[in-house]
């Protein structure tokens, strides 16, 4: 059947297809970074909170969460299974959130906070540093925003 892309709220979700999204971004965030965070942080709980997913024959594949915020929207949590790399499934999940951000707002401004070695690779996707580095979890972070008038990001571009 191959890779099909899938978008619902956690509340659509049956508890198998949310346990096998929610152990993906687990397994990047936590286990592969070495990183001891909350990443079940809350937000996927908020009512306009909607998950991206690219599904396989049963396995999560890569991931994204769309939330809404009270200055706009936010992009979070993108995770691809390490063993999925390379094939372009981030790069789909990406288009797909900003399709579904532009549906809810196309007005909005929408941000996310990088890891600061995949700042360019946001870039493709038209986000700007707009913000100080920082580091969260022992790993350099960048505030970025798209669909903020240029010039306005900390970067200068």
């Amino acid at each position: 059947m191959g890779v099909q892309y899938f978008r619902a709220g956690v509340a659509e979700l049956d508890s198998s297809t949310l346990y096998r999204i929610l152990r993906l971004r687990v397994q990047v965030f936590v286990v592969e970074q070495s990183a001891a965070y909350e990443e079940l942080d809350g937000r996927d709980l908020e009512p306009a909170a909607e998950l991206l997913w690219a599904e396989d024959d049963g396995a999560i594949l890569a991931t994204a969460r769309v939330l809404q915020d009270a200055d706009g929207l936010r992009i979070g949590r993108v995770a691809t299974a390490a063993a999925a790399r390379g094939r372009g499934l981030a790069s789909q999940i990406m288009r797909r959130a900003l399709e579904r951000c532009a549906e809810l707002d196309a007005a909005a401004p929408i941000r996310l906070d990088a890891q600061a070695h995949l700042a360019e690779w946001y870039g493709r996707f038209g986000f700007r540093i707009d913000g100080d580095p920082y580091v969260e979890d022992e790993i350099p972070h960048v505030p970025m925003t798209r669909g903020l008038p240029r010039g306005h990001g900390a970067d200068g571009r």
